[in-house]
């Protein structure tokens, strides 16, 4: 009886190791639905001690002249398009072929324009005024009439611009979006007919009561329907679509509080139904165990639950506007690289980013290597501005917002 019992016993334990080993991942999948979180703070449960620190004044730089401070790819030359508009950010080229630009703090959207087409604008004409911290701004049209979708903190609306009058025209609400919070911008860029929206999380980090928080999400315009794209990006602030694979990358930006170093900011492709990680992960897949003290069977932030980030950036660059470069109109060697630009640190112990950065691929999207494309936002401790939106454009131009400095420079390729 002894002999059966442990043939028994054994039998057992071999057919419930294999078992679990072959089931490992629903096991573990159970095992962090079920755990605790008595020790993971709420939305409400932010630090309540962020304060900026004070960064110098900015040192003017007059319009009519090309700014010395900066250093620029060979090749390419520089102006202020505009120098006195406040907080300028997201960029796009309008109907009639000038620059829109949203300013989040003011309120506007404005139309840059440049009759001369010498990099030096003539006029700054107010759109449209009194919005809630406008930031996203997509269009779509058919002749001269054009539907223009504006993305503020609290809501997504549609608008009419008539090329041959010049007037854009409010037309409706789409859909609410969530309170701001700590992150209140909200991004646009077109999928498939459809519109992607980049919410902010409402903390530097924590688990968030309402889940489009720390997300993107999608509307349909046809349907008029707003639902989940992919979570777990505390700041997706800029995306943008890659002009052949149609892929939408994001920049992210990682929590603070973890030192000089980490977390990493990031760049990430879009996944539908995708998991990024934040709170509780970061980088290439690692456990923020300083936020999440909870105990797991395997790694919580291995694949397939979450996704890695696919380029690391240096902690706190602040990674924000992010622009493929066309075809057409450039050199072969700049071809389907990305600019991205990086805001800057606040509260690194020596200051990072100011500046835009190109990341070199090859023709497979391999990538080959990362420099400074434009440097000297800051040199020592005197500040010159903080980069924001970009925008290439297939005819060799680049346009960056600074919203500190309260310019839109114009960078042209010399062929």
């Amino acid at each position: 009886m002894k002999k059966i019992a442990l043939a028994i016993l054994a039998t057992f334990v071999t057919v419930s190791v294999v078992f679990v080993v072959a089931y490992k991942d629903q096991f573990n999948a159970l095992w962090i639905s079920l755990q605790p979180t008595k020790n993971l703070p709420t939305e409400q449960q932010v630090n309540t001690n962020l304060t900026e620190e004070k960064e110098p004044d900015v040192t003017p730089i007059p319009v009519n002249e090309t700014p010395k401070n900066f250093t620029l790819s060979e090749g390419f030359s520089m102006s202020i398009l505009v120098g006195d508009v406040q907080n300028p950010r997201t960029l796009m080229i309008g109907p009639n072929g000038n620059v829109w630009a949203t300013l989040t703090s003011a309120g506007k959207i404005v139309e840059v324009i440049d009759v001369n087409g010498d990099g030096k604008a003539e006029e700054v004409r107010t759109l449209t005024s009194g919005l809630r911290k406008p930031h996203g701004l997509e269009k779509k049209c058919k002749g001269k009439i054009c539907d223009i979708f504006i993305a503020e903190t609290e809501r997504l609306s549609s608008y009419t611009f008539d090329a041959g009058t010049g007037k854009l025209v409010f037309k409706e609400k789409l859909t609410d979006l969530p309170a701001g919070g700590r992150h209140f911008t909200r991004s646009l860029v077109f999928f498939d007919n459809r519109l992607l929206i980049s919410i902010g999380s409402s903390c530097d980090v924590c688990h968030e009561k309402d889940e489009r928080h720390g997300s993107v999400q999608i509307f349909d315009l046809t349907s008029k329907k707003l639902a989940p794209y992919a979570r777990g990006l505390r700041n997706a602030v800029f995306m943008t679509q890659h002009p052949e694979t149609k892929k939408v990358w994001v920049t992210e930006m990682g929590r603070d509080f973890l030192g000089d170093n980490l977390p990493p900011d990031e760049l990430n492709i879009l996944q539908e139904n995708g998991n990024f990680g934040w709170p509780i992960c970061y980088g290439q897949n690692i456990h923020d165990d300083s936020f999440d003290k909870n105990t797991y069977i395997r790694n919580p932030c291995m694949a397939p639950y979450e996704i890695s980030s696919e380029i690391d950036i240096p902690a706190h660059s602040a990674p924000l506007g992010l622009s493929f470069i066309p075809k057409e109109g450039w050199p072969e060697e700049y071809q389907g690289d990305l600019l991205v630009a990086y805001h800057g640190s606040w509260n690194r112990t020596q200051p990072t980013g100011y500046k835009i950065v190109r990341y070199n691929f090859d023709a497979n999207g391999k990538l080959q290597g990362i420099e400074d494309f434009l440097a000297g936002f800051l040199v020592g401790k005197t500040l010159y501005g903080r980069p924001a939106g970009i925008l290439a454009l297939p005819n060799g131009k680049i346009f960056i917002s600074d919203d500190k400095a309260g310019r839109i420079y114009q960078i042209n390729y010399q062929k």
